[in-house]
């Protein structure tokens, strides 16, 4: 629901549940509240266009195709709420490189990225200067998924399995972390290098035996497609991987240059989002309607499942609590996987998103 909607709901709540004098003071305050926030809004809208009427070109770049991690940016578009707030918004693919460089080097200034895999990037002489910016869903739903009775739904019993690995450090430290809390033998697992892009048949042909997948999508296109499956969640079996993942990322020095363009794009994708969450069947079809090639039928599921899932139990869509994002880096640091360490509370802020 978004805030202009939830005022005028407020309000009329306020003027049946008082009377007399006191219903007509608190309608008109909620009015003035009203008021006052669209009047901030506009003010915003109008710094970012400098006051010309031209919209400021804004890039960004997904980390992959079209899916329902995007959906809120979709909707914000296709509702015009770029636009009300002085932008233009192109939505790219991302390149063989990676969309985190070009957010470093200014030739965009959002893309999607994850806590896990941008650790590397943010430190060393080679640094990005990189920072997410907003959180697309609260919680990290990804997790290990494996045909049905083949006694894969702990880790342990991934022992003697093959698992399909794209062999990132921080990926195979993860597995080998929850297998041995659940008192397997991670040495015993096969490794196969895959890169899979249909988990349904690369679990029905056995080239494999277990996937890393995040179940909004992947999980919920068994379901579909009627494979019985085993799942376990790495934030289940051990808090430190509750991560976030995935993000918005966005480059410091745009930050520091345009920092009122930040927030004001990040209002505009803060309404696609709750947009996403109050209707998700409206929002499905707003996806396929730009990305005609998805099947319309996944998204629908897909959308249906991470509605409850973009804000979870927080009232502030796109909030990194930085406890929970520290917890994460610091595992990294006390397991050798980054060098030089991370710090606390870098690489992430709250400062641009909508209060």
């Amino acid at each position: 629901m978004n805030k202009k909607i939830f005022a005028a709901v407020l309000a009329g709540a306020l003027a049946v549940s008082v009377t007399g004098c006191g219903s007509s003071q608190s309608a008109e305050t909620t009015a003035a509240a009203e008021k006052s926030a669209e009047a901030a809004e506009t003010a915003a809208a109008k710094e970012t266009s400098g006051e010309t009427g031209e919209l400021r070109k804004i890039t960004f770049v997904l980390d992959w195709t079209p899916n329902t991690n995007h959906t809120g940016l979709y909707v914000a578009q296709a509702k015009g709420y770029f636009a009300d707030a002085g932008l233009d918004v192109e939505i790219v693919q991302p390149p063989e490189g990676g969309a985190e460089v070009l957010v470093a080097s200014g030739k965009a200034e959002f893309c999607v990225g994850f806590q896990d895999t941008v650790a590397p990037a943010l430190v060393g002489d080679a640094a990005l200067p990189i920072k997410a910016v907003a959180a697309v869903i609260q919680h990290n739903t990804s997790g290990i998924i494996s045909r049905k009775g083949e006694g894969m739904d702990t880790p342990k019993g991934m022992e003697g399995k093959k698992y399909a690995t794209w062999e990132s450090p921080v990926e195979l430290a993860t597995l080998k972390s929850v297998v041995e809390q659940d008192g397997g033998d991670f040495s015993k697992i096969q490794l196969i290098p895959s890169n899979v892009t249909d988990e349904v048949s690369a679990l029905r042909s056995k080239s494999v035996d277990a996937i890393w997948i995040f179940y909004g999508w992947a999980g919920v296109k068994t379901e579909l497609e009627g494979l019985e499956t085993d799942y376990f969640e790495f934030a289940d079996i051990d808090p430190v991987f509750d991560y976030y993942t995935p993000v918005i990322l966005s480059g410091t020095k745009f930050l520091e240059e345009e920092p009122e363009t930040a927030k004001a794009f990040l209002a505009a994708l803060k309404k696609g989002y709750e947009d996403a969450i109050a209707d998700p069947e409206e929002a499905a079809d707003i996806l396929c309607e730009a990305a005609p090639e998805l099947d319309h039928e996944l998204v629908l599921a897909s959308q249906k499942y991470l509605a409850n899932e973009y804000k979870a139990e927080v009232e502030q869509w796109g909030y990194i609590d930085p406890e929970r994002w520290n917890r994460f880096y610091r595992w990294l640091n006390e397991n050798g996987l980054i060098e030089p360490e991370l710090p606390d509370d870098f690489g992430f802020t709250n400062d641009y998103l909508p209060q």
